[in-house]
């Protein structure tokens, strides 16, 4: 019965989602937020986070980078009551970041050498707080959220040097 009645309850949640009303999903981010602008983070807004969620991760990649993935930004310990993030936002109460693949603990946008790139922001839920300080290196940060991420919610842009 507890099984129907969870079934049933889920079934009217919402969707775990994450946008930007800075650019749409598989859209050009603006040049604002890119090496070749103010390098500024990106707005977000995001919805209806898993039950039980105890922090938040939000990571941003380019999987397009000539020498593999890149890591931009990952801002870790986001608490679940926070719904949005301002451009060049103050970190949440509580939250850190962890060194992205320049070895910065800060978000650093998109810096294609040519071509068009894609940026995939994602949005982790995880059942717990990390018990990781800021500026903690990226791969310890992504391996602390190995078995513990309960949903997540992704947010790609595009971005292109012109020259």
């Amino acid at each position: 019965l507890l099984s129907l009645i969870l079934c049933a309850c889920n079934s009217f949640a919402g969707v775990f989602s994450l946008a930007s009303p800075a650019f749409e999903a598989n859209g050009m981010l603006p040049e604002v937020f890119t090496c070749n602008g103010a390098d500024k983070s990106p707005p977000f807004v995001w919805q209806d986070i898993p039950l039980n969620t105890r922090s938040l991760v939000l990571v941003a990649e380019d999987p397009d980078a000539p020498s593999g993935t890149w890591t931009h930004w990952i801002l870790f310990n986001i608490p679940p009551t926070v719904t949005q993030l301002d451009i060049d936002a103050a970190l949440p109460p509580g939250a850190a970041v962890a060194q992205n693949s320049w070895g910065k603990a800060k978000y650093q946008g998109p810096c294609p050498s040519m071509g068009a790139h894609r940026y995939v922001f994602t949005l982790y839920a995880l059942d717990k707080v990390m018990n990781l300080k800021h500026g903690v290196a990226n791969k310890t940060a992504l391996d602390a959220m190995t078995g513990h991420v309960i949903g997540s919610a992704v947010l790609t842009g595009l971005y292109q040097k012109i020259p």
